[in-house]
């Protein structure tokens, strides 16, 4: 619908001091922490998986040495999403706006709206991991306890027994991350970078990782975590994350969680030449996903 001077009657009346409810501070950008960010000049990208080779046998003599293959693997794709929005102002808004507020502040206030369409979008990456309805390329979602193995069978990201935030629940995690092998069960080494955590758990995560001793016990104990440095890449709280008691690893494997960026945010005005409105409009192409889950952890709660 057309934003016209019955809309905003008082933008034409001399004195208003000051416009309500378009001046709000953002948070800094905040989907940078879940992914890594890449640019793309194609419809879609493609990740293509590769089973490696497993382990040497042992050879007799005067035997025949043992070959392997490797093989093509799952395969993942993001394809790129356009997202956009606009408004529309009729000319009479314009000329009779006493303050140039209304064209103004309603581009900041669509810029506003297309960047939080972006941190949700990423967020939702996170949001949807536990639910089979959002799969990667083997099949299953983004945090799982039967993975698939191309090479055969599974493994896990996910704690078997879901379980809250904790000192204990965060030693499990990086254990089992420690645990992880290659496709071909071959020992790798990934280690936690930094924990995700909604805005619930905030205060929970600070006593847990930096406290010097353990949190709520009466022992003299060291907080392990702490002083192992499991976590150099810190906590990282998302406001756009909806479980409240959710949480999560990304762990330093590559080609895990992306972003790809096909085309930038541009904002564009014309005119309709019947009406003489003014039409402004913002878009914007991208794609969120994963690749090998091994790069993330993760836990819906208890």
């Amino acid at each position: 619908m057309a934003i016209t001077s019955s809309s905003f009657a008082k933008l034409l009346w001399p004195g208003l001091n000051s416009i309500y409810g378009k001046a709000y501070s953002e948070h800094s950008v905040e989907y940078t922490d879940l992914f890594d960010e890449f640019k793309s000049s194609r419809a879609y990208e493609e990740d293509l998986g590769v089973s490696s080779f497993g382990l040497a046998s042992q050879k007799g003599e005067g035997n025949s040495i043992a070959y392997d293959e490797e093989q093509q693997a799952f395969l993942t794709r993001y394809s790129h999403v356009v997202y956009g929005l606009g408004f529309v102002i009729t000319r009479e808004m314009v000329e009779d706006d006493q303050y140039g507020q209304v064209g103004d502040r309603r581009s900041r206030a669509l810029a506003f709206s297309m960047r939080q369409t972006k941190e949700t979008v990423g967020a939702n990456v996170y949001n949807r991991a536990f639910n089979s309805s959002y799969v990667g390329g083997d099949g299953l979602e983004m945090c799982s306890t039967a993975h698939l193995n191309y090479a055969g069978g599974t493994w896990a990201n996910e704690l078997t027994t879901a379980a809250d935030l904790s000192e204990a629940a965060l030693e499990q995690a990086c254990i089992d991350i420690m645990k992880f092998t290659n496709d071909r069960g071959l020992k790798i080494s990934v280690m936690p970078q930094s924990l995700i955590i909604p805005s619930d758990l905030v205060f929970e995560a600070e006593r847990i990782l930096k406290s010097p001793y353990r949190v709520g016990t009466a022992d003299n104990d060291i907080n392990a975590i702490k002083q192992m440095g499991k976590f150099p890449g810190g906590i990282k709280v998302n406001h756009y994350l909806t479980d409240s008691d959710a949480w999560f690893i990304r762990t330093n494997v590559k080609d895990g969680l992306k972003c790809f960026n096909r085309r930038p945010m541009a904002f564009a005005v014309d005119n309709d030449f019947d009406t003489e409105n003014a039409k402004f409009k913002a878009t914007e192409r991208y794609s969120f996903g994963w690749t090998d889950p091994r790069a993330i952890f993760g836990s819906p709660g208890a």
